[in-house]
């Protein structure tokens, strides 16, 4: 391939071996993301109206057996929310027409550990921990990704007294 360019235009022979080491370069650059996708992976769907982000997403990640998965990106309304605000023990609960502006989290069928941030009509926005209750108004786009490399597991960290993320590799 790289001959037949050499072939078509006329070159210097610097610049020949600059072409020359960019194509290896390129060759190699190209394998290695080819390897690297095979150990990550790509999830997308679309939740209807009235379906519960939370509960959606952990029935998915238990029937793919997601060991070691992130939330990539989501956009979406929700009709409901109920969110768990910082240092606090129970949700907070509201109806209305809201945004989804932001979901993240870490997501394993041993544990997952999942924030929304959502905003009203006049922009207010409010997040925390993703709880039950969480209704979807018109759609939500979801995207996950997953790395087959590690497993994602929650230990009982006594700091605190919350499950928190342990890593390990997969076998």
């Amino acid at each position: 391939m790289v001959q037949e360019f050499f072939d078509q235009v006329s070159l210097t022979k610097g610049v020949r071996f600059i072409v020359g080491l960019l194509s290896i370069s390129l060759f190699f650059a190209c394998k290695n993301v080819k390897q690297m996708s095979n150990s990550n992976i790509i999830h997308a769907f679309r939740l209807k109206p009235g379906a519960d982000v939370k509960q959606f997403i952990l029935k998915y990640v238990d029937e793919n057996k997601i060991t070691a998965g992130y939330v990539v990106t989501c956009v979406g309304s929700l009709t409901e929310y109920n969110i768990r605000f910082a240092n606090n023990t129970d949700g907070s609960k509201g109806t209305g027409h809201f945004e989804i502006v932001s979901l993240t989290g870490i997501l394993s069928n041993e544990g997952s550990h999942i924030h929304i941030n959502i905003s009203d009509s006049t922009g207010k926005t409010i997040g925390g921990h993703l709880l039950d209750g969480c209704k979807v108004y018109t759609t939500a786009e979801i995207v996950i990704g997953e790395d087959k490399t590690k497993i994602f597991t929650r230990v009982l960290d006594s700091t605190f007294g919350y499950k928190e993320l342990r890593v390990k590799k997969a076998d």
